[in-house]
């Protein structure tokens, strides 16, 4: 399970990387850095993650979900992902 987790947060945090950080703030980038509430991601960039996540690892997002609690770090992203894979 651990393993797991380590996993999906390096897929998760490679995927943000490429997608929505410029190459310049790459390196100051962790799985704790605000993505949400810091405007890293907008709502376009957010939904665009939601279906990179549905789609990578086979979970379905309710509309409720979509929101800063779930989205708003990588550590949150991988925790959620594990959660919903669980069920």
């Amino acid at each position: 399970m651990v393993d797991e987790k380590v996993q999906i947060k390096e897929v998760i945090g490679a995927y943000i990387k490429e997608e929505f950080i410029d190459s310049g703030d790459q390196a100051s980038f962790t799985f704790d850095t605000p993505l949400v509430s810091s405007r890293i991601m907008d709502s376009i960039s957010t939904l665009q993650l939601v279906d990179f996540l549905e789609k990578e690892f086979a979970i379905e997002f309710k509309p409720h979900e979509v929101d800063q609690d779930n989205l708003n770090t990588v550590e949150l992203i991988a925790d959620f992902v594990s959660r919903k894979k669980e069920m």
